[in-house]
């Protein structure tokens, strides 16, 4: 769909996230029905996969962790582009951007296209440039992030400062204190603070942030996951990032990641799916199976190669429950 078309839907789809959406389904009043074991169950896996025209995938913990390609899941994604599945990956790994995340399908052999991906960055970037319409020149975004955060940003043509110059990747100085106070260190262009996964933080990006914020800049965030699954382990993840900015300035971020519905509508309105139809597959409980579920989606399939694991929503009460899952997404090839 050309870009000019798909503005004003990406814009009403955002919009609708403001006001009480009728699709939107509380996780905590749901009910929660025992979720189906699929690993081996060759029949179960068919049936579960013909309900379902649309797929969406979170990557990291169920596509791979790291640089650790999981068993049989490029043979997966071809099985369910034979069957004429849609598929969308959904992330919200702020770190890349949609042409790195190509780069990243190509190197580990997994057919995908770079308009098949949605990320968290692209999704801040889109709501900032499409939704909020900032003037210049009091339009800038100081980002607390990596490159992805910015290759988005720019995709957009939307200014911004902070990130990946070394110029803020040090530690501060008195003359630094001396300025933020004045405010003669801060750029008065600034209206937006930013934050994602940024390997970099130091106390004078958040010394910054924080006053922008102080100042009336608003506050958003690419994702508030609190860890990030790399190399079979577990890290910390951007809501880490944005954690002492929230201590500051008393307030949470809007987050425009999974499980926000700013996200889901924005996803529904590019690709143009029936929520009936669709199937979320993730590792993360209270990211991945909640944005289904609040998202009125037909399914919901945990895999077990991430961060939540079976105890987690086999509990009785548990908070979070999908519909079905598996050991992990290779198990779908029956």
């Amino acid at each position: 769909m050309p870009l000019t078309r798909l503005r004003p839907l990406l814009k009403v789809q955002f919009q609708r996230v403001a006001f009480s959406s009728p699709r939107q389904i509380s996780v905590t009043t749901a009910k929660m029905a025992k979720p189906q074991y699929l690993t081996g169950d060759k029949a179960g896996i068919e049936a579960f996969i013909d309900k379902f025209d649309t797929f969406l995938f979170d990557c990291d913990g169920v596509l791979w962790s790291g640089d650790h390609l999981f068993p049989n899941v490029p043979q997966t994604i071809d099985m369910l582009r034979e069957k004429g599945k849609q598929l969308v990956f959904v992330t919200n790994n702020s770190t890349k951007s949609r042409s790195d995340y190509k780069k990243k399908f190509d190197h580990v052999g997994i057919t995908a296209s770079e308009e098949e991906v949605f990320g968290s960055s692209y999704s801040a970037a889109i709501y900032i440039s499409r939704i909020m319409k900032l003037q210049a020149p009091k339009n800038k975004v100081f980002v607390l992030g990596e490159s992805g955060m910015e290759q988005e940003l720019q995709s957009e043509n939307i200014p911004y400062c902070g990130g990946t110059d070394p110029a803020f990747r040090r530690d501060m100085t008195e003359d630094d204190f001396k300025g933020i106070a004045n405010g003669s260190g801060l750029d008065p262009d600034v209206a937006i603070v930013l934050t994602g996964l940024d390997f970099h933080p130091s106390y004078y990006k958040y010394s910054l942030g924080f006053a922008y914020v102080r100042k009336g800049a608003k506050f958003l965030a690419t994702n508030i996951d609190s860890t990030l699954p790399n190399q079979g382990s577990l890290y910390p993840g951007a809501g880490s990032i944005s954690a002492p900015l929230v201590s500051a300035v008393g307030k949470d971020p809007l987050s425009l990641g999974k499980p926000s519905q700013a996200m889901m509508d924005a996803v529904e309105g590019k690709f143009k799916f029936d929520r009936k139809k669709a199937c979320m597959i993730g590792d993360r409980l209270n990211t991945d199976i909640e944005f289904g579920i609040k998202g009125g989606l037909g399914g919901t399939l945990a895999v077990l190669t991430g961060v939540s694991k079976k105890e987690d929503f086999l509990a009785e009460g548990a908070p979070v429950v999908p519909s079905a899952y598996v050991d992990q997404l290779g198990d779908l090839l029956g």
